[in-house]
């Protein structure tokens, strides 16, 4: 499940708080754009890279025990030597490109992102019954700035989902359960910054700024099938 389609539902999990840990009070234009379409029962959901960890894990479950070809990148300042056969590495400011391109099993993919749950895994495969196919930049994402008003949504061209799930294609676009074409955008206010009381003593600041919690709200506009849905969403992760 992706973490705008959590937040709604009010799950608050380790993987939400991982989407704005790296958030300071503000507001956050153009974030988690998604470009949806349906058609037949097939749905082609494009985004941006926010949603490429879950979308690797939610393809990766579906194909379970099964082998399948992986290529792409795991994007770690970690050490994955060991952890992980790989064809390449390239190395930048101690941010490590793992370059991938083997066979593997949905449940090994799935262990690592939980072995490594910072890491960005930047993978492509598919099911083996070929009906989900996965597609992602093999790079690391661009790191965000805040966004100012009137500027232009970026192009949701990082991921790519292929599917007839209808479950998780229909995840994207909360507002109908059937439409055509959609577009949604993301404004994120981060308001206050939720220290726990048992690390407001902590020394570490950078401890503190991992697990302190981000308040605030989400403002998404939807534009479906001609018809533009304006809603808004509270998080506290």
């Amino acid at each position: 499940m992706n973490f705008i389609k959590k937040v709604a539902d009010k799950i608050f999990d380790e993987n939400v708080h991982a989407q704005f840990v790296k958030f300071s009070k503000g507001e956050f234009r153009n974030r988690a754009v998604i470009k949806a379409r349906c058609v037949k029962g097939k749905y082609t959901i494009n985004t941006s890279a926010e949603f490429a960890n879950e979308l690797v894990r939610d393809v990766a479950e579906k194909v379970g025990d099964a082998r399948v070809q992986i290529t792409g990148a795991i994007v770690s300042t970690s050490d994955l030597k060991g952890k992980i056969d790989f064809k390449e590495i390239k190395q930048f400011q101690g941010v490590k490109r793992y370059l991938i391109e083997k066979e593997m099993s949905g449940k090994e993919i799935v262990n690592l992102i939980k072995e490594f749950p910072k890491a960005f895994f930047a993978l492509s495969f598919k099911t083996h019954d070929g009906l989900t196919e996965l597609k992602i930049k093999p790079k690391a994402p661009k790191s965000g700035k805040p966004g100012s008003k009137g500027e232009e949504a970026p192009n949701p061209d990082f991921c790519k989902l292929i599917t007839n799930d209808e479950k998780l294609g229909k995840s994207f676009v909360l507002e109908r359960p059937e439409f055509k074409e959609a577009v949604i955008n993301h404004t994120f206010f981060v308001e206050d910054i939720v220290v726990p009381e048992e690390m407001k003593k902590e020394k570490d600041f950078a401890k503190v700024r991992e697990l302190a919690k981000r308040k605030g709200k989400i403002a998404r506009i939807a534009k479906i099938d001609g018809q533009e849905i304006k809603s808004e969403l509270e998080f506290e992760a």
